[in-house]
């Protein structure tokens, strides 16, 4: 799981500074009552946000799944071993 480097990609990063610039947003529709800021300001930047780091991650800027390798975790076992090891 180490091995994982979970979100520290460029698509990642990108999708959360977007988010979280959409929860400010919204959170200032809130306080001002202008329902407009909150749904199309703050909400839409949400969606943006995720629009955006999908796109991202599809270009290859985000993380490699592991699901992207021929052989699944059975496959792996099986030419492994139990213990994980060769043998």
């Amino acid at each position: 799981m180490a091995n994982d480097h979970h979100g520290h990609t460029a698509a990642a990063w990108t999708a959360v500074i977007i988010i979280m610039a959409g929860f400010v947003v919204a959170a200032v529709g809130v306080m001002t009552l202008t329902w407009q800021v909150f749904w199309f300001g703050g909400v839409g930047l949400i969606v943006l946000g995720g629009i955006v780091g999908k796109v991202m991650q599809m270009m290859g800027l985000g993380q490699v799944s592991r699901t992207a390798s021929v052989d699944g975790p059975a496959e792996q076992m099986a030419a492994t071993g139990p213990e994980g090891r060769d043998g």
